[in-house]
């Protein structure tokens, strides 16, 4: 990787991923493109661009512009926000994907696509859940990334596009809020902690969902794009998870800090059905054989560190 495009650039991962890409590529080899509607301009540092990931020319002249030879492509409306309006999560997860792909084959980028555990479904199996198995999401984010894995996986094999993903697990964070997404509730949940010592949980108690810490999920996605491209076999959907667990015992484990803690349950059925159409642990084995995948956080330090760190930050 030399000139570097990140698309979705201010969302929870995106934001994140720049600053790391910037540390180690230099500032000027990495360009963050936001949308020109996104209230986060402010926060993004130079260089950037805006770009509506729907409309191809425009991001055909900024690859141009910039000399780009990967894309980072996090563009994407995300679970809940794609249930309320699905026509524009098709135009933006699939549409969008596919003029990336297809700038990138005119220019010969490689590419890096963030798929998700919502690309699997009520059939496929839920624990330990294999890195090849029956897809059949039913919700329109998921039939999106789905959809995404396979053009990843068409342009691979049709142009000889290096493509390369990962299926997410939830992502938390402290520094981003996420985005309007079904495991968003264990973010929250840490925010309620710190300043009402109260939360209403949208899922139920024993909700049992794959996560990820931030850092970790920044270094799988920078690993994977710096592998070698021989020792790729599944190359645009990798399973990838740090920790599994329930919105009860990601409570108790706060509780441990933060002793008057406590969550009520309002159940949302939007988001509980997407979520019961998830798995509750993925089986990661083919990413750690292929190019070393390796969380560093689990649970307990997860929560430690990120109930630090949000401190420190709403301090401020």
């Amino acid at each position: 990787m030399k000139k570097i495009l990140i698309t979705g650039a201010a969302g929870q991962i995106g934001s994140e991923l720049t600053e790391q890409l910037r540390n180690q590529y230099g500032n000027q080899n990495v360009i963050a493109a936001i949308h020109s509607n996104s209230n986060k301009k402010a926060s993004i540092t130079k260089p950037f661009c805006t770009l509506d990931i729907r409309d191809q020319y425009s991001l055909q002249d900024i690859v141009k512009q910039y000399e780009i030879d990967s894309i980072f492509h996090l563009a994407s409306l995300l679970s809940a926000k794609a249930e309320q309006n699905p026509q524009l999560a098709w135009e933006v997860n699939v549409n969008g994907l596919m003029n990336v792909l297809e700038v990138a084959r005119q220019n010969n980028c490689g590419i890096f696509f963030p798929s998700s555990i919502g690309a699997f479904g009520p059939g496929t199996p839920r624990d330990n859940t294999p890195q090849i198995t029956i897809q059949r999401p039913n919700n329109i984010y998921g039939i999106s990334k789905l959809s995404g894995e396979l053009l990843c996986d068409y342009y691979y094999n049709r142009y000889a596009i290096d493509t390369r993903g990962l299926r997410y697990p939830g992502i938390i964070s402290y520094q981003a809020l996420p985005g309007g997404g079904t495991t968003d509730y264990a973010v929250h949940m840490f925010y309620a902690a710190l300043q009402t010592k109260q939360y209403d949980c949208y899922l139920k108690p024993e909700t049992r969902l794959d996560m990820m810490y931030m850092p970790d999920a920044l270094n799988a996605a920078i690993n994977l794009m710096q592998a070698d491209s021989k020792k790729l076999q599944h190359r645009n959907a990798y399973n990838v998870t740090a920790m599994s667990f329930t919105p009860q015992e990601l409570a108790n484990e706060i509780k441990k800090h933060i002793s008057n803690f406590e969550v009520n349950y309002q159940i949302d059925p939007t988001r509980q059905a997407i979520a019961d159409s998830w798995p509750n642990h993925m089986d990661d084995s083919a990413a750690r054989q292929e190019w070393g995948w390796q969380p560093s956080y689990i649970l307990s330090s997860m929560v430690e560190d990120m109930l630090q760190q949000l401190e420190k930050k709403l301090n401020n």
